[in-house]
């Protein structure tokens, strides 16, 4: 059993950095000012290593375009 578990626990621990930067979509609400416009989207990132780092790229790219981020309202992995 324990030749099993080795090779299953060193893979498992080689991939999960791999993981933890995997790409994801971001779903977000943001606004334009003057005048008001809203808008609901997703916005695919490369890597999502944090919560603080996906906000800030988000944000980033939002900006670039005259969007103010309002709200993050979720990740999905892919």
């Amino acid at each position: 059993m324990k030749h099993i578990l080795a090779p299953a626990l060193v893979a498992l621990t080689l991939l999960t950095p791999a993981l933890a930067s995997a790409a994801c979509s971001v779903e977000y609400k943001a606004k334009r000012d003057d005048p008001l416009r809203l808008d609901h989207g997703t916005i695919v990132l490369d890597a999502c290593e944090s919560a603080a780092q996906v906000e800030r790229e988000v944000r980033t790219r939002l900006a670039a375009n005259g969007w103010i981020l309002l709200k993050i309202l979720g990740t999905t992995a892919g």
